[in-house]
Order: structure tokens, then C-alpha cells, then sequence
């Protein structure tokens, strides 16, 4: 670096005659910093983070004592997750100077946050803001599960202890359900992938609930769990989805998108069917109340059955006396109005062998044969004499 300084001094105007002109200044200073300066690694905290419409981050690096402009090029910024202000990082980079602004910066090639907590809680962050974004984490979106379910879909690990756990709580708790195994890794560079498959082909098979998880594991080995891609899917299925990842105290993203979050697989199980014993109990409850309620429904109509039959009799009592009055009225006029009635006042009636009532005298020809009616019989009789 001395004789890129020497030649620098050496050529450098010391009078007004032949001086520089700005552009020329920017263009040696940057020659002599990227000539006395290789690409280095710096440590620092990231501030004043901008991203452009091109792709390219602009921020600074700062310390206690001092900062300095970095930019990072889309080409180099594809490969890491984008950082936020605050975050501790070691970025590698080439020292230049912007000679259009007469800046000094560094153009960073490679950003590494200073542990591995702050890159997860970075992607993490970033994922979760976009999952809310898209209103994945509203609590309105949950829906009840299935009270008892007939198919339940479960995607996890065929080898894993989660599976083991689901099914002996299932058995135990409600056996007549049926059970669809969606396998899939659950840790790996292929879990990603091979977890969004299986939740995609829940929508295309017949169930009414599903699980996804895992047994627990260290944060690497959950972090599938918590990718973005991974949770979108768990949003996405159509039927109500529990997701059972890890220990009590691990929550990860398709924690906050599925219906239900439970604390372990065997927790899921338990939730996702009845208790056979309590149901049972519950039916024997139900019963005996429904039995009680039946005797005691008979013995009540039992009861109005008889009120009735006792107010219909008495109305028929009623209707019957009222028409035996009535037909004793209509008796009495009738008997009134009777030619019986008036033959035991004295008077007879006169009829021809045919029964016609002879009523006048012109009726009794000599020699006809008539009954004369009275009150107790009749009797034989012949017109005799001449005619009238």
C-alpha cells in the first residue's frame, strides 16, 4: 500500500495549476482503497436497512465508535434471508469508494448474523409477519373439530414415535375409527417438500379430520415446521387440522394456522375421538333419563286419557238426556196428534175391505161390506137398506 500512497502523493497537483477535478479525486481514492484494501470480513450491527425495487439492499454497519455504508447486490442477497436493523452480523466484503457520492463503503458479498438464534428468529419473524399479512393467524379461522369422526388422515413419519403414540391412544380411546397414513419425512432438507405433498393430497382423499407432527427434537430438527411454504399448506386443507409438533414448550408455525394446537401427538389423539368408556357412560345416562321420561309420558297420557273418557262420558250423558227430553216433547205432540188418540174419545173410522177410509155418506153403497175402527178393535159391518 506505501508506494500506491507514494505514487498518489507523487502525482498529486500542489497548486492550482493542473488540479484535480472531483472525479479524478473520487477515482484515485478508490483505486487506493480497493488497491490497499482486500476483500475482509467486519463485524457490526445492521442499520438504516433499505431495499429497492432493483433487488439491491443499502444499509450501514455500526459499532460503538463508528459506521460505514455497505451495499449488497441482488445477485449476492438471493441466497440470504433478508436481515432487519439490529441484527449482530459478520458480512464479507470488498472496501471501494462510491466516487458519484465520494462515499466510502463496503460491497458485501456475504452476511452471516453473528449466531445461528438470530437467523432462525429472523426467518421466523419474517414468515410469521407474512403468514399475518394473509390473515393465517386470525383465530376466527379455526373451525371445531369433528365430534365423531369416521376417517381421520394422520401425516407424519411411518418410523417415528409420534405415529406409535397416535394409534395406541386411538385404540384405546375409540377403535372404530378409520386411519389413513399420509407418510412423510419430518426432518431433513426433504422434509419441506415432502410435508406440503402430503397435506396437498389430504384435500384429495375422503376424511373428516387430520393431524400433522412429530415427536419432539431440537430446533433443527422442528425447524420444517416452521417454514412459511410448510405452514401455508397446513392453512390450506379443507377439513379441520391438528398440529401436534415437538414438547409443551415448542410452538412453531403450524401451530398458529391449524385449527387446534396440541401440546404432543399423544395430546392430538386424545382430541381428535371420544372416549369410548365416557360415551358409553354418557348413552347408559341418557338412557335411563329417557326411559323415565317415556313411563313418565305414558302415566301422564294415561292420566288425560282417562280425564277425557270421564268428560266425554258426562257429554254423552249430557247429549243424551238433552235429545231423550227432547224426543219425549216430540212424543207427546206426536201421541196428540194420533187417530188412536181420537177413537178413545169415541169416534170410529170407517174403511173398505181395500182400507180406504170411507168419509162420506155417498162412500156407504148398499150392500158394501166395511170395518168400523174404534178404540179396541174392529168391528165387521154392511150397508143395508136403500141408497142415499
Amino acid at each position: 500500500m506505501g508506494g500506491d500512497l507514494d505514487l498518489f502523493l507523487s502525482t498529486a497537483p500542489t497548486s492550482s495549476d493542473g488540479a484535480w477535478t472531483v472525479a479524478q479525486v473520487t477515482r484515485r481514492a478508490r483505486q487506493l482503497v480497493e488497491a490497499g484494501l482486500h476483500p475482509l470480513w467486519i463485524k457490526g450491527e445492521i442499520t438504516g436497512f433499505k431495499t429497492y425495487r432493483s433487488g439491491h439492499w443499502y444499509f450501514s454497519l455500526r459499532d460503538a465508535e463508528a459506521q460505514v455504508r455497505c451495499v449488497m447486490w441482488r445477485t449476492d442477497n438471493q441466497r440470504v434471508s433478508q436481515p432487519e436493523d439490529g441484527l449482530q452480523v459478520f458480512v464479507e466484503g470488498r472496501p471501494t469508494v462510491w466516487e458519484e457520492r465520494g462515499e466510502f463503503r463496503i460491497t458485501v458479498k456475504r452476511l452471516i448474523p453473528t449466531d445461528a438464534d438470530g437467523q432462525w428468529e429472523l426467518q421466523l419473524r419474517k414468515a410469521k409477519a407474512a403468514l399475518e399479512r394473509d390473515g393465517l393467524l386470525d383465530p376466527a379461522r379455526r373451525r371445531p373439530l369433528p365430534r365423531f369422526p369416521a376417517r381421520i388422515a394422520i401425516i407424519t413419519s411411518p418410523d417415528g414415535a409420534a405415529l406409535h403414540d397416535i394409534l395406541t391412544v386411538i385404540e384405546r380411546r375409540w377403535p372404530a375409527v378409520e386411519i389413513l397414513l399420509l407418510p412423510t419425512r419430518v426432518q431433513g432438507e426433504a422434509a419441506e417438500r415432502e410435508l406440503c405433498r402430503a397435506l396437498r393430497l389430504t384435500n384429495e382423499i375422503s376424511v373428516d379430520v387430520a393431524i400433522v407432527g412429530r415427536g419432539g427434537g431440537s430446533r433443527e430438527d422442528l425447524w420444517a415446521f416452521n417454514s412459511e411454504k410448510v405452514a401455508r399448506a397446513v392453512a390450506a386443507v379443507e377439513v379441520p387440522i391438528i398440529s401436534a409438533v415437538g414438547h409443551e414448550q415448542d410452538i412453531v408455525l403450524t401451530d398458529l394456522v391449524a385449527d387446534l394446537r396440541a401440546p404432543t401427538p399423544s395430546a392430538a389423539a386424545e382430541a381428535v375421538v371420544p372416549d369410548r368408556d365416557e360415551t358409553t357412560r354418557v348413552v347408559e345416562v341418557l338412557a335411563r333419563r329417557l326411559g323415565r321420561s317415556l313411563t313418565s309420558r305414558t302415566m301422564l297420557g294415561g292420566e288425560r286419557l282417562e280425564r277425557t273418557a270421564d268428560r266425554l262420558h258426562v257429554a254423552m250423558s249430557d247429549q243424551v238426556e238433552r235429545r231423550a227430553t227432547r224426543l219425549s216433547l216430540l212424543s207427546g205432540r206426536l201421541d196428540a196428534l194420533s187417530p188412536l188418540r181420537v177413537l178413545q174419545r169415541g169416534f170410529a173410522v170407517a174403511r173398505d175391505d181395500t182400507g180406504k177410509v170411507l168419509k162420506t155418506v155417498r162412500d156407504f153403497t148398499r150392500g158394501i161390506d166395511f170395518r168400523l175402527t174404534v178404540t179396541d178393535g174392529d168391528v165387521r159391518a154392511r150397508v143395508a137398506g136403500e141408497e142415499p
